[in-house]
Formats: C-alpha cells, sequence, structure tokens
C-alpha cells in the first residue's frame, strides 16, 4: 500500500479490527458480567485473548462476536470471562499472611469457639488453587488436631477453566518449585511421569472449589472466620468494592480477619474494617 506522496506504507498485520465501538461494547459487557472495568491500556489485551476465540467460532469480526455474545450465549458469556480474567498467582504468595494465619488467627479461633470447633476460611478469586492449597497447609501444620475440627476451606473462582485445574491440585515443576521444599516433600507427591507434582488428599480434604462470580448472589451463609481476597478488586472500580467488601463484612463477626493484595486498601472503601497489619484487616 502506498500513501498520497507514493511512500510505501505498512500493512496492518493483524488479521481482524477491532473497532473503538466493538471495544466499548466488550468493556460494557465483561463490566456487567463480572464487575471488572478494563482500562484502555488492556485493549491490546482483549484483542490478543478474544482472537482465539474468534478464530475457533470462525467469526471474521469482532461486532460478529459482540452480537453472538449480546444476544444470549451463555456458554460463550463463560469463555469470555475465562478469555479475560488474569490469573496471576503462586504457593504462599505474600508468605506475611499465611504467618498471620498460623500465628494469629488460628490462636483466636482456639480460644474463642474451641467448644465448637467450627472453622472457615474463602479464598475469593483463587485461580489455579495455589493460594487455598497454601492455607491448607499452614492449617495442617500450624494446628495438628485440625482432623477433629468442622474445618473448611471454599475456594472460588469466577473462571471455570482454572477451577478444574485448582481441583485436580497438580501442579509443574516450576510452580511446585516457588514453596519450601520440607512443606513439597511434605505435601505433594511426584504425578506420572515425574514432571508434576499432586497436592495430597489431606489437603484437597479441606478445599471446596466452586465456581462464583462475586456480582451475583452468594449461596454461603458463613461466618467465615478469615477472607483471603487478594490481588482480586484492583480489577473493580470504587463502587464494586465497596459493595464486594460490604458484603463480606456481612458474613464475619467482629474480629474476623480479611486478608487483601499488596497493591489494595480500603481507604474510602470499607469503614467496617481495622487495618492491623500489612494489607491485613479485621471486622470492627
Amino acid at each position: 500500500m502506498k500513501s498520497m506522496n507514493g511512500a510505501a506504507q505498512p500493512m496492518d498485520p493483524r488479521e481482524f479490527v477491532l473497532s473503538d465501538a466493538e471495544f466499548e461494547r466488550l468493556r460494557a459487557l465483561v463490566h456487567r458480567s463480572t464487575g471488572i472495568a478494563l482500562s484502555d491500556a488492556k485493549r491490546e489485551l482483549v484483542y490478543g485473548r478474544l482472537s482465539r476465540r474468534l478464530r475457533a467460532l470462525k467469526l471474521a469480526t469482532f461486532r460478529e462476536y459482540c452480537d453472538m455474545v449480546e444476544s444470549g450465549h451463555p456458554e460463550e458469556l463463560e469463555a469470555l470471562t475465562n478469555a479475560i480474567t488474569t490469573n496471576l498467582t503462586a504457593f504462599f504468595r505474600e508468605d506475611h499472611h499465611f504467618r498471620q494465619l498460623a500465628g494469629e488467627v488460628l490462636p483466636q479461633v482456639l480460644a474463642e469457639r474451641g467448644a465448637a470447633r467450627r472453622l472457615r476460611i474463602w479464598s475469593a478469586g483463587c485461580s489455579t488453587g495455589e493460594e487455598p492449597y497454601s492455607i491448607a497447609m499452614t492449617l495442617r501444620g500450624a494446628f495438628a488436631q485440625i482432623g477433629e475440627w468442622d474445618a473448611r476451606i471454599l475456594a472460588t473462582d469466577i473462571d471455570s477453566n482454572v477451577l478444574a485445574k485448582a481441583a485436580r491440585g497438580e501442579y509443574s515443576a516450576e510452580a511446585a518449585a516457588k514453596m519450601p521444599k520440607d512443606r513439597l516433600e511434605r505435601w505433594f507427591k511426584p504425578g506420572a511421569g515425574g514432571s508434576t507434582f499432586v497436592a495430597a488428599q489431606e489437603l484437597k480434604n479441606l478445599i471446596a472449589f466452586k465456581q462464583l462470580n462475586l456480582l451475583h448472589d452468594w449461596p454461603m451463609k458463613g461466618p467465615f472466620d478469615a477472607i483471603f481476597c487478594r490481588n482480586v478488586v484492583i480489577y473493580f472500580d470504587k463502587d464494586t468494592q465497596r459493595r464486594l467488601f460490604d458484603r463480606m463484612a456481612d458474613l464475619q463477626a467482629p474480629g474476623a480477619w480479611l486478608f487483601i493484595g499488596h497493591s489494595e486498601n480500603l481507604f474510602n472503601v470499607s469503614s467496617r474494617y481495622k487495618l492491623v497489619g500489612r494489607t491485613a484487616y479485621r471486622r470492627i
């Protein structure tokens, strides 16, 4: 292709065109269904991930894709959600939270509810499962009598694909290598072929993996002794954050714990929690 002065112009190598109007339609769809607010900076991410959906569906344009999802195809809305959600996680990520769980949360629960012998923890936005398995390892390691308790970890995510992986509890050697060696040897066994590691049944028995859209109704009643909602709400606007933390507070008794991500805070978001440590809060 040549410009008016005859100079050669590069051809757009991209397979599809994502117009401003189509990007706005996709942003509105995602926000309405998940609460995630996609910034302009996410445009290339959206193009890259959804181009695969266009190829799989044999569609020629993003307009056709928008029409399809908006006309009522729940299975494709789920595929869209799975495509645009980010699942960055690791075992014992932000390790200070797990030290606090063992050193402060568990002693509090033992002192206040030793007679009831009930413990509930929610991992909200659990991704591929490293967080709830880290919680389970912490509980098993710090509380020898946990088998005598009604102890459960609820692990939820909107992405059905990552939940399936989390439920299998099988991880690459690279992912497993990021946890302390003693924990790896104690709580995981080599998978078939020796290139992966599989979580012990003792850990799996503590965890219930469930698909949950945080914008929709929550079937659980609580109360939760601790909620891990880390690096999740950074994708939501402030109004959505306020609603979510208010709903979480409703599921916790005074003194219960909330752990959020290193880049998050509750300033001007919730007055129902008090900061007690590095991104650690307690219900007022």
